[in-house]
């Protein structure tokens, strides 16, 4: 019988196994240092995928307790979830130290930097 804190690492986990969404968790990481939060616009256009599809991830990021969410007007900012327990902040430890291996990752922080967003 599953218990709600191991569906919540089942959803973590399946939330890092894909690679759209490890895509937007590195870009949310990367932010923190920076604004803390980005656009949903602004994550479209450095995964140059449709606005539907990037939201259809951010909403299972959330549903698995790894993003929060913010609007302003007609925009949804994202931001990365405090830890709430040891697991979920060794699993944002992670991000920090393993991004910086995937070539693909680093180029999404070069686009990032670039694009000035769809709501600036």
């Amino acid at each position: 019988m599953k218990t709600k804190s191991t569906t919540t690492v089942d959803q973590m986990f399946r939330a890092f196994s894909d690679r759209t969404r490890l895509r937007i968790l590195s870009m949310l990481y990367r932010s923190q240092a920076g604004q803390g939060e980005l656009c949903v616009c602004e994550i479209v256009g450095v995964l140059a995928a449709p606005q539907p599809k990037v939201s259809r991830h951010l909403a299972y990021l959330r549903k698995a307790g790894l993003v929060e969410t913010r609007r302003e007007g007609l925009w949804m900012y994202y931001r990365l979830a405090p830890a709430r327990n040891a697991f979920h902040q060794k699993l944002l430890d992670c991000l920090g130290c393993c991004f910086d291996d995937v070539p693909q990752l680093a180029r999404d922080a070069k686009k990032l930097k670039q694009n000035p967003g769809c709501c600036s």
